[in-house]
């Protein structure tokens, strides 16, 4: 089924420039669908991940972009400085409500992106109220389709990381519910997502489709230009560098990483840990590395040099916090694989990092925080660079058969076309309750975020209250282009 001349609406949090999370593969994926003849706008907030700051300049309330032929509309919304659970909570409902108050223009289907759930789930009440609304014969031809396309599962995230109330974390769960069960087509990145949204969340499983990220890398760099990478980070040539890319926050747990560096400045280990990227655990990172010989940080680097650091390097890394098994699958592993570079994981045995390992054979698994267990795998792997390379080439190859860009956007392509202007059955006493269910779930969710940022606002004195009083007095945000 051709997705050529369909209108399809992205509606995401992250989007190009954002250099990490989802936002290389919304944008790559809005980019191609471009390409084969779609017509695609997109609404999404200022650049603001993983640093959670807008950029010096990124001013106003609104503003339209046109990148590589997608249309889009950036909106305003709550950055919190300290991004605690609660105040990220109510970034994305924030989100939420700008993106379902603003114009949508014409669509065949609506693609909605988690994270942001919250965003996403009242994208789907406005979708939702419309079709409830509608005239009879609008619908049965001409009301626009939903996918929700799911790189995080914040029920399961809940769940396994314990940061959630019981009553928050059924408030998550009914949102997720809702969100998931109302689409008319559910994408997921992984197996493991797809069984979490059958059995835990009721998603029926004809509408279900797992579609792999991919790796958003362009060519690679030439292996003869590594010596001159490595001297530009001041990487000696007999050390061995290893090398954790992407975002620096709570769940990636790197206080492991920096205690294993602490470790290796101990025993005199010719170990260089590098921690690339920016996020909201940085600071207090680096406050806790301080001093410490093996340890390095580097900020975000374009996608040329960062390509270039990560053949650079000798092993790539993937720290995590114990307890997390589904949750999440790090889009680094992608990007890692086709590096050509071994992979050393501090992830559970259950995890789904620890299930790509075993199936590509591309990195070797120690136990999460455990430091003195990474320091020696590190240690091991530096010792055998045969390893290294047969590692790196088994990670390359199950990039190559099973990670490309081209089978993504295929199987993305085809449910989305399957799903556009689907018509609107009567809306039933059931479909009510589930939609006033939800209702109730943001609302309580939205509430117990509200209480826990006041609480925290009132302690700081400063923060969320500022930007909560100038979003107050906020223009009308302008419609989404049309054509």
């Amino acid at each position: 089924m051709s997705i050529s001349g369909t209108r399809i609406l992205v509606i995401g949090a992250n989007y190009a420039p954002e250099p990490t999370g989802n936002a290389p593969y919304t944008s790559a994926l809005s980019r191609a669908l471009v390409a084969r003849g779609a017509r695609v706008r997109v609404v999404t907030t200022y650049p603001h991940y993983p640093q959670w700051r807008v950029r010096e300049g990124d001013r106003g309330w609104a503003r339209r972009e046109r990148i590589d032929g997608v249309d889009v509309l950036r909106l305003r919304h709550y950055v919190p400085r300290s991004p605690t659970s609660a105040r990220r909570l109510l970034a994305e409902l924030s989100f939420g409500v700008r993106s379902a108050a603003v114009r949508w223009p014409d669509a065949d289907v609506v693609l909605l992106v988690s994270p942001s759930l919250f965003a996403a789930a009242v994208a789907m009440l406005r979708l939702r109220a419309g079709r409830a609304l509608a005239p009879r014969r609008a619908r049965r031809t001409a009301l626009p389709g939903a996918v929700l396309w799911t790189q995080d599962l914040y029920s399961l995230g809940v769940a396994e990381t314990g940061t959630a109330s019981g009553l928050a974390a059924r408030a998550v769960s009914a949102v997720e519910r809702f969100t998931a069960r109302g689409a008319d087509g559910v994408v997921a990145i992984h197996e493991s997502f797809a069984r979490h949204l059958r059995e835990s969340l009721g998603v029926d499983a004809a509408a279900l489709r797992v579609v792999r990220n991919w790796t958003h890398l362009a060519d690679d760099v030439e292996p003869a230009e590594r010596p001159a990478v490595r001297a530009a980070h001041g990487w000696a040539q007999d050390e061995t560098v290893v090398l954790h890319a992407g975002n620096q926050g709570v769940k990636q747990g790197l206080e492991n990483v920096v205690e294993a560096a602490r470790r290796a400045d101990a025993q005199g280990a010719a170990v260089r840990f590098v921690l690339l990227g920016d996020g909201s655990r940085r600071a207090a990172l680096e406050a806790a590395g301080a001093g410490v010989r093996s340890l390095q940080f580097l900020d975000p680097l374009p996608d040329t040099q960062f390509r270039a650091a990560l053949r650079a390097a000798d092993v790539l890394l993937v720290n995590e916090l114990a307890g997390l098994a589904e949750m999440s699958v790090p889009s680094k592993l992608t990007s890692y694989f086709h590096a050509a570079r071994p992979v050393l994981a501090a992830s559970s045995e259950r995890s789904t990092t620890a299930v790509e390992l075993r199936a590509s054979g591309g990195g070797v698994r120690v136990d999460p925080e455990d430091p003195q267990a990474l320091l020696d795998a590190a240690l091991v792997l530096a010792a055998d660079p045969a390893r290294r390379d047969r590692l790196g080439a088994a990670g390359r190859r199950y990039r190559d058969e099973r990670l490309t860009e081209g089978a993504a956007v295929d199987a993305f392509a085809a449910v989305l076309a399957a799903t556009a202007r689907r018509p609107v059955p009567e809306p039933r006493t059931s479909a009510v309750a589930t939609d006033a269910t939800a209702t109730a779930a943001l609302a309580t969710a939205t509430a117990t975020a509200a209480l826990a940022t006041a609480t925290t606002t009132a302690t700081a004195g400063t923060g969320a209250r500022g930007t909560a009083r100038a979003a107050d007095g906020a223009p009308r945000a302008p419609d989404v282009a049309r054509t």
